[in-house]
């Protein structure tokens, strides 16, 4: 055998082991993109979801979907048992066909008074003094009732009333309790946020800014079986003639 000839030979063995070496590394490689090709179950967004809703309304009105992805395609936190979100709050909105991530959510704690309004609810931070407020005496979550008396025009005369305002509204937050009270200045007054919706905002606010000589206190409501009286009114006129009678001698 010639010198060449053997050259050549080393060339054949070394272009098929070389081809050899080629096709092990495609195998294991396509083995390797198989294996992280896996399907994995997440959920998904099956509608835009509002920041500031619960986990348990997420669930109930089915906004979530499951949808198989690949194990690589997974997100960091993904979801895949709605029983992870149940008391759990929505932080940042979440977009239809979107992963749905433990990173958008978190305990109802962390929004404060948020995650306890929803569609027409408004949060209402109402000041006066501490009389007015309960200071002390109102805790978060109790339910109390407005009440306002101002002046109106009747002819050429000025007439008083009062009347209940609004009817069982939460308390979100409580005015501060005596001691802190009383550390606030002269004009200065303490505050609470109330839970009210759009349209009985508007009543809150009239009888907070507006009308001669008018006022507003509030009133604690049961914590249990609470019930309201029919809806009244009193001017000086009921005053006199809407009370106790008077008994005669027996």
């Amino acid at each position: 055998m010639t010198y060449r000839v053997r050259n050549i030979g080393f060339a054949v063995v070394l272009a098929a082991f070389a081809g050899l070496l080629t096709i092990v590394y495609v195998v294991n490689y396509k083995r390797h993109v198989q294996h992280g090709e896996n399907k994995v179950s997440v959920l998904v967004a099956a509608r835009d979801i509002p920041a500031g809703t619960t986990g348990s309304e997420v669930v109930e009105q089915h906004m979530l979907k499951p949808e198989s992805v690949s194990r690589r395609s997974v997100v960091p936190g993904a979801v895949s048992s709605q029983d992870q979100l149940q008391r759990l709050v929505v932080t940042q909105e979440v977009f239809a066909g979107e992963q749905v991530t433990t990173r958008r959510f978190a305990p109802p704690r962390e929004l404060g008074i948020r995650s306890q309004l929803r569609a027409t609810e408004r949060g209402f931070q109402l000041a006066g003094d501490p009389n007015q407020l309960l200071a002390g005496t109102l805790k978060d979550g109790d339910h109390v009732d407005v009440v306002g008396a101002w002046e109106t025009k009747s002819g050429s005369a000025n007439v008083r009333v009062s009347r209940v305002i609004l009817r069982n509204i939460l308390v979100l937050t409580a005015a501060p309790d005596a001691a802190e009270t009383a550390k606030l200045g002269p004009g200065q007054d303490a505050s609470i946020q109330l839970r009210v919706t759009d349209a009985q905002s508007q009543k809150l606010k009239w009888i907070t800014e507006f009308g001669s000589g008018l006022k507003f206190h509030l009133e604690l409501r049961p914590p249990a079986n609470s019930a309201d009286s029919p809806n009244t009114f009193q001017t000086s006129r009921s005053m006199l003639s809407d009370g106790p009678g008077v008994r005669g001698p027996r």
